[in-house]
């Protein structure tokens, strides 16, 4: 019997060899696919968590019910201590939240406005609370000064040695972490003061500013004119609120009265602006005469008479104000900034924010938004667009994961 020509054998095993090789291929590409987007999912995951944790935290912040699908992303049970920070400036009363199941979590720092519930502002502890609950620790200290609307450079060291003293309690690897600072309203200037302090550089990760200042003297003059100078030379119009010269007024009372009047004159001032109506009717029932008529006065912030006032006080400090501005200070900050502020905020103009953004290096500044989502530190009632909300929720994703990044 003939043997088979060995060249046609050899060809048909190819042959079969490549339609085999061919049929497989879509099973290997499936594969190579699937492993690509798993590689890619795993990848963009953290970026994708801080952005529905963004979602969740702002809805919680608004008294919103957070979607069922995102609830999970802020149940973390978090532990709520109540701390003394020990200081070089002295003991200062804190409170830590920490997420259970991760007491080693990156940190962030949350500091106040000028409030006088200071870190029991319930705005506060609800904001703590819901980012904590995403897995971060959150610590937020008291500031004694911006407690009692005391707006002065003493408290930029406070916040630089509890930046110094959070980033030491890495259970890990201590004194060798930086920590995120959130500074809300005045406070947020005087974190980025802070950041700018070569002592305190190496502890601050990055600095959030919410409603901010970059030069006090423009603030001030902007609660006597309803104009705030933008860096394009035009003007900011807007209705100041009674809240910003009753605080220049509170705290500077004694350019606006004399000094036996001082102090009932004070608890005055201090019962509004601490909105205790009935500790200001009898701080009121108090007064003599006289000192009801410069009650009066120093209450009508509109006057023509209170705005001289408030102009000549000005005048007095003017390095006062210098050391609680910004402006000056940012060009050579290396610190990341993330710059937030409300399109409407008539406590503290968003053009402020507009000349931080114009004078902050580009490498250091990652995010700045100007929102008509927020006022001066709530969430509006209103209904925004929603490419406003996506942004805002954008800018707080940034934040969160610039804060969970290790």
């Amino acid at each position: 019997m003939p043997k088979p020509f060995t060249g046609t054998t050899r060809l048909a095993q190819r042959l079969r060899r490549r339609r085999q090789a061919i049929a497989e291929r879509p099973r290997l590409y499936s594969a190579i696919g699937l492993l690509l987007l798993a590689l890619i999912v795993a990848l963009a995951w953290p970026f994708t968590q801080a952005h529905l944790q963004a979602i969740a935290v702002l809805d919680l912040v608004a008294n919103k019910p957070v979607p069922a699908l995102l609830r999970r992303i802020v149940a973390e049970p978090v532990t709520t201590t109540e701390i003394t920070l020990p200081l070089p400036s002295g003991p200062v009363r804190a409170r830590l939240y920490t997420p259970s199941k991760h007491p080693d979590a990156p940190a962030l720092v949350v500091l106040h406005g000028v409030h006088y519930l200071g870190m029991d502002e319930p705005r506060l502890v609800a904001f703590a609370s819901a980012i904590s609950a995403c897995g971060l620790r959150v610590l937020t200290p008291e500031l004694p000064g911006i407690k009692d609307y005391q707006v002065d450079a003493h408290t930029i060291p406070t916040i630089g040695d509890t930046a110094k003293w959070m980033a030491s309690q890495y259970i890990d690897q201590p004194y060798d972490r930086a920590v995120g600072v959130m500074g809300l309203s005045f406070s947020g200037s005087l974190s980025l003061l802070a950041a700018s302090n070569p002592e305190y550089r190496p502890y601050i990760k990055f600095v959030v500013a919410i409603g901010s200042q970059d030069e006090m003297a423009r603030v001030a003059a902007f609660y006597r004119t309803g104009e705030d100078e933008l860096p394009n030379g035009s003007e900011e119009a807007l209705k100041p609120h009674e809240y910003g010269p009753l605080v220049i007024e509170y705290e500077h009372l004694s350019d606006f009265a004399p000094q036996p009047d001082l102090p009932a004159l004070r608890a005055v001032l201090r019962a509004h602006l601490y909105e205790d109506k009935p500790g200001e009717a009898a701080a009121l029932a108090r007064l003599s005469p006289s000192q009801l008529a410069e009650a009066t006065q120093l209450m009508d912030v509109n006057s023509p008479i209170t705005r001289q006032r408030l102009a000549a006080a000005e005048a007095r400090h003017v390095q006062d104000m210098a050391g609680v501005s910004p402006h000056g200070h940012l060009a050579h900050l290396t610190t990341p900034v993330y710059l937030l502020h409300g399109a409407a905020d008539n406590i503290i103009p968003s053009a402020e924010t507009e000349w931080m953004e114009s004078e902050l290096p580009s490498e250091t500044l990652k995010a700045a938004l100007i929102s008509p989502v927020i006022s001066h530190l709530d969430v509006n009632g209103s209904a925004p667009s929603t490419l406003d909300q996506l942004r805002l929720i954008h800018f707080f994703a940034l934040v969160l994961h610039a804060a969970e990044s290790r």
